[in-house]
């Protein structure tokens, strides 16, 4: 699963995997490389997590709030903005940064095709690449106008999810 945060203007992604109490998840400020980690989350009451990564325990708190979520990590507040980038209305409002940004799959597969060349300048919602997982092809797709900065995705190979297929500029 993936998901985009906004913070003080600044867009990262979020992807992880697996089950709650057994979590493994990237997080990329910016396009830059994925920060991966294991975690075990447990809800010990509505909006409130109790978290154990890397050995440390953190108390997480979420609630809703203006434009988005506010998150308190251990005395720390924080306001995001957070998409699906499966959805286009909102995809679009966190994807409008000028920045790069690092397109991977939250889930493992092959690559099937590649319908871009690094120096292509592409439409918000084009398809980039079609990825083949558990039997369903998927496109990524381009979440705002730019252009193809890298592209170190190939045709049948195998790719993870926090992979960097795309960066889009």
């Amino acid at each position: 699963m993936m998901r985009w945060i906004e913070h003080d203007g600044s867009q990262s992604s979020l992807e992880w995997s697996g089950a709650l109490e057994d979590l493994r998840f990237a997080f990329t400020r910016n396009g830059g490389a994925p920060d991966e980690r294991p975690a075990s989350i447990v809800e010990v009451q509505p909006g409130v997590y109790s978290v154990l990564s890397n050995g440390r325990s953190y108390e997480v708190k979420i609630v809703p709030a203006a434009g988005g979520w506010a998150v308190d990590v251990d005395g720390h507040h924080f306001v995001l903005r957070v998409a699906d980038p499966r959805e286009g209305g909102r995809r679009s409002q966190l994807a409008a940064h000028g920045g790069p940004i690092r397109l991977s799959v939250p889930m493992p597969g092959k690559i099937v095709r590649i319908l871009v060349e690094p120096g292509d300048t592409v439409e918000a919602g084009q398809g980039l690449i079609v990825v083949e997982a558990m039997k369903m092809q998927n496109e990524v797709k381009a979440p705002r106008a730019g252009r193809i900065v890298s592209l170190p995705a190939a045709p049948g190979a195998s790719v993870t999810p926090g992979e960097t297929l795309a960066i889009l500029e």
